[in-house]
């Protein structure tokens, strides 16, 4: 009986031995990881479907905006009117970050709206949300919902680990478009690392790209001319997370004013980088008024 035991301290102190090697100190793990940051979207938006926010872990001082508004939860428009959940949602998971958002399209009374939620996880708790829904194209200036019927195979491709970059070096890369916005005649001005069938999506719409009608020479995304950018004015960027278990770059753009009462456009863009490249851009884009066009978030 003294030897079994014995052997069993033995052991029992080597697997405590090996569990500590792989978790020495220091190292933490995040607290909230892909699936468990995937399932507090999924809860939300379930959520805004049941016009129920009890079961949400939400943290004790959560922030909330609605369209760049900052509201209470229960004040919030869009969960007393979802009463679908459609076939279209593409999350981006930053589990460094804790940082979870989704382009979903929802239904409100039947009709579709293209929503936009991020969510900030701290100790499993949420303690921001934004959310910023388009729901035509007077809202959207494009809404092609029939290009929303399922993400698109591109941006849900999983890059090998050979494939990915750092996040330092996937950021670096997304971040040419908005210099390349502000301070070129196109992209290849500022180096931006389009592969030659790299695309832009917005709202569903191609407007770059090899399928691209949309203008002469928008087919090429890297040389497509950028005068028409020019005209919404100079853009801002805030970097909303890098999803980098996938090779996805998420920045919210603002540009400057866009018609004479000063409405500006916002957008929530997507950057597939991997291989040291740029694959596609995916945005959801919104009309806001100029005070709240930035979100009111840092």
């Amino acid at each position: 009986m003294k030897t079994l035991t014995l052997l069993y301290l033995i052991l029992l102190a080597c697997a405590s031995a090996v569990q500590a090697a792989s978790n020495p100190a220091g190292s933490t793990a995040p607290s909230c990881d892909r699936e468990c940051l995937r399932g507090m979207l999924t809860t939300y938006l379930y959520a805004l479907l049941k016009h129920d926010t009890s079961k949400l872990p939400l943290s004790d001082k959560v922030r909330v905006t609605e369209d760049a508004v900052d509201k209470p939860l229960g004040k919030v428009g869009i969960l007393k009117t979802v009463t679908r959940l459609g076939g279209y949602r593409q999350d981006f998971l930053d589990e460094r970050g804790g940082m979870a958002a989704s382009g979903a399209i929802v239904e409100e009374s039947g009709a579709p709206t293209l929503l936009v939620v991020r969510l900030k996880v701290v100790d499993q708790k949420i303690t921001e949300i934004e959310m910023v829904a388009t729901r035509s194209r007077a809202e959207g200036l494009i809404f092609n919902i029939d290009g929303l019927s399922a993400p698109s195979e591109e941006m849900n491709y999983a890059p090998r680990a050979e494939q990915l970059d750092s996040r330092e070096d996937a950021l670096k890369a997304a971040l040419h478009y908005p210099e390349g916005l502000n301070a070129a005649k196109t992209f290849a001005d500022v180096k931006a690392p389009f592969t030659p069938d790299a695309y832009r999506y917005e709202n569903g719409q191609i407007m770059a790209g090899p399928d691209c009608k949309f203008a002469p020479g928008c087919q090429n995304i890297a040389t497509q001319s950028l005068a028409i950018f020019k005209r919404l004015g100079k853009v801002t960027t805030r970097v909303v997370g890098v999803d980098e278990r996938m090779g996805i770059v998420l920045l919210r753009l603002n540009w400057g004013v866009r018609e004479p009462m000063g409405d500006q456009l916002t957008a929530f863009e997507a950057f597939k980088v991997y291989d040291g490249h740029i694959h596609a851009v995916e945005a959801f884009i919104r009309i806001l008024p100029l005070e709240l066009a930035k979100g009111g978030w840092d």
